[in-house]
């Protein structure tokens, strides 16, 4: 299927890239005009783009239904200052809440039943309820138009970090098992990120992978090895050498049963070390595979 954005409503073209591009992160930004009137509000078009200077931006887009624009745009303009407050699980409900379009002057922090808590260095108070708080400056506001949807980029310097220390590790960092982090994804959809659903992907720092096109030609063209398994064993710096101290069951006895017939033998390899590889055990399963060469 093609969708060619020029050819559809701008709602539509909301709808298809907001589903295809997920999950997002959820800036929720305080903001104060120069009158010091404060408004609270989330944004999924927020990400980090520099540590050096320390740069996030997020985008309060015009409004599709006239291209109006919305009180945290306003305000920065007026005070080019803000709070990114992090949004996890436990208060996704209340920052859905204060998204609704409440008339200019409005609390959204009363209405969504959060806590003010003065900043250190900016004027727009922090939400005490979240777990991490950023104070901005805001460096930079850059339209990318004026018709509905348009984004109205927020380029902001993170100046002060407010972390609670129940997500803190023995290492005194954010421990992202104890960060429960909530993304936007399409339409009414979210995702929770916890323990359930983490996984870690090495990678190396100083030396090169060899690459899946430096992988053993039984290997690489296995109908049993996913993408994601080849992967794995291409981000290793050499192919292992066969180790005669390895010792598995498993394997032993898929030799001792196929040995008298090698295209069904390298199969039961290649199935077992997809499973040694989805367990996160890549090092035996070199051996594994190995074994078949």
């Amino acid at each position: 299927m093609i969708v060619d954005l020029s050819q559809i409503s701008p709602a539509e073209t909301q709808q298809w890239l907001q589903h295809a591009i997920a999950p997002r992160p959820i800036c929720f930004a305080s903001t104060i005009d120069s009158a010091g009137v404060v408004n609270l509000s989330p944004f999924s078009f927020f990400n980090l783009f520099s540590t050096q200077p320390p740069i996030v931006i997020f985008s309060p887009s015009r409004r599709l239904r006239d291209g109006s624009t919305k009180h945290t745009l306003e305000n920065v303009l007026e005070v080019p200052e803000c709070v990114i407050n992090i949004v996890d699980y436990e208060m996704v409900h209340q920052v859905s809440l204060a998204s609704c379009e409440f008339p200019k002057g409005v609390d959204e922090f009363i209405k969504a039943g959060f806590t003010t808590e003065a900043a250190t260095l900016v004027r727009p108070p922090m939400v005490k309820e979240a777990k991490i708080r950023m104070e901005c400056k805001v460096n930079e506001v850059k339209s990318l138009g004026e018709q509905g949807g348009a984004g109205q980029l927020v380029i902001a310097q993170v100046l002060r970090m407010h972390v609670d220390e129940s997500i803190l590790g023995e290492n005194g960092k954010i421990d992202q098992r104890k960060m429960h982090h909530v993304a936007r994804l399409g339409g009414d959809w979210y995702c929770r990120v916890d323990e359930t659903n983490l996984f870690k992907v090495p990678k190396p720092n100083t030396e090169l992978g060899i690459g899946i096109d430096a992988l053993p030609p039984g290997i690489r063209n296995s109908s049993l090895l996913t993408g994601n398994h080849l992967g794995m064993l291409a981000n290793t710096t050499t192919i292992p050498a066969i180790d005669p101290a390895f010792s598995d069951p498993q394997l032993q006895q898929i030799i001792q049963y196929f040995s008298i017939n090698p295209g069904e033998m390298e199969k039961e390899l290649h199935r077992y070390a997809a499973r040694l590889l989805n367990e996160g055990k890549t090092e035996e399963a070199w051996q594994v595979l190995l074994a078949g060469e």
